[in-house]
């Protein structure tokens, strides 16, 4: 009996230390959602680890937040700046933040350096005028970045340029749509050698320069409603040696004449452009709205050539309209000749007329100068 009651004495103690580990877990996990809840800004809502404080008129980034935040929404908000006071202190885990349509204009150095997570940053609709190269740390891990329309206008685009070459080593996907992009520089993206996916739709680009795009890692890249009539061979060739690329091309103002041969047979053999057949001529006008893949070669018509053409033909027509105005002029001088005594005759009249009349100045000038002289007029006049 002393060895049961001894044992049933273990068992009445091990279920009460179990109890307590269970209550004291309880506690230990009310206590903390009571503080993730206490943390929350004020004018934002919290679910879990995501804040959600779009439209809420803030002018800085509201405090204090969660420390277990994962997602950070922003969006629609008044901030300017985004500096190392927006984020004060670490957040370890915040992987996505959203600060879309914020009027954000420019982000200091060391901005992001307290969320060392981060994977995705939305900074489209905004009017980003400084980005600085150090706002990122060198060992960030962004992924994902929305730069759609957000450049305050396309002169700007050297400050996203120096902010690929040096601060994104991870970004695999990048949106540049709707910037007003005319050009891009040079080795613009060299420096992403994760970039996937690269989205330039509804920009202003002529022309993609072949050492624009090196990179080998690209899979998807939209140029579609850009401005590009043809595209130089050395693209064609650059985008023909990124293995498993597709391409979008549609809604450009294609022009179809002998220049865009090149671009037609590289069109026909290559299936990587994934909007080929909706690809159509905008001039010129007997052949707008016509299908590229349709084009014959005979429709192609070289503009420098006709050109060429147009001024052999007007050659002679120069070289008549320059014997007549020569014919004109030697008239000319010769009727001037032929006249030249009258013409003198003239001349000397005209000279004659001119003396007499300064003199009849002269003299009026000096009556009006000399009161005496002035007296005697007036009395001869009596």
């Amino acid at each position: 009996m002393s060895h049961l009651g001894l044992l049933h004495l273990l068992q009445l103690q091990s279920k009460q230390r179990n109890m307590c580990n269970l209550t004291l877990c309880v506690l230990l996990f009310l206590t903390c959602s009571c503080s993730s809840l206490s943390s929350c800004p004020a004018q934002c809502l919290c679910e879990t680890t995501v804040v959600n404080c779009v439209s809420q008129n803030f002018r800085s980034i509201p405090q204090p937040l969660p420390e277990n935040i994962t997602e950070l929404n922003i969006s629609g908000n008044d901030i300017s700046n985004l500096n190392n006071e927006s984020f004060p202190r670490p957040l370890e885990h915040l992987t996505h933040l959203y600060v879309s349509g914020s009027q954000v204009e420019e982000l200091d150095s060391m901005v992001f350096k307290n969320l060392p997570s981060l994977r995705l940053l939305d900074l489209s609709n905004n009017r980003i005028s400084q980005f600085s190269v150090e706002a990122l740390p060198r060992d960030n891990k962004i992924e994902a970045l929305n730069l759609s329309k957000s450049l305050y206008n396309y002169s700007y685009v050297g400050v996203f340029a120096d902010l690929f070459k040096h601060s994104l080593p991870k970004v695999s996907h990048l949106d540049l749509s709707s910037n007003d992009l005319v050009l891009l520089p040079e080795g613009m993206f060299t420096g992403l050698s994760d970039l996937t996916v690269l989205d330039l739709r509804n920009n202003s680009l002529v022309t993609i320069r072949n050492d624009t795009l090196c990179n080998q890692a690209l899979k998807e890249l939209d140029l579609r409603d850009n401005a590009l009539k043809v595209l130089p061979n050395v693209t064609l060739e650059k985008f023909s040696s990124i293995p498993d690329l597709r391409v979008r091309l549609a809604g450009n103002p294609w022009r179809c004449d002998c220049n865009i041969e090149d671009m037609l047979v590289w069109l026909e053999r290559h299936q990587f452009v994934v909007d080929r057949l909706n690809l159509t001529c905008t001039g010129p006008a007997e052949l707008k709205n016509f299908p590229l893949l349709h084009l014959e070669q005979s429709q192609l018509s070289c503009w420098s050539n006709a050109g060429d053409a147009m001024d052999r033909a007007l050659e002679p027509s120069y070289v008549f309209l320059g014997m007549v105005l020569a014919l004109i002029g030697v008239i000319f001088l010769l009727v001037l000749y032929l006249n030249r005594k009258g013409i003198k005759r003239w001349m000397y009249n005209i000279r004659d007329a001119c003396r007499d009349h300064m003199e009849g100045y002269h003299y009026r000038y000096e009556i009006n100068s000399d009161p005496r002289l002035a007296n005697l007029s007036l009395n001869s006049d009596v």
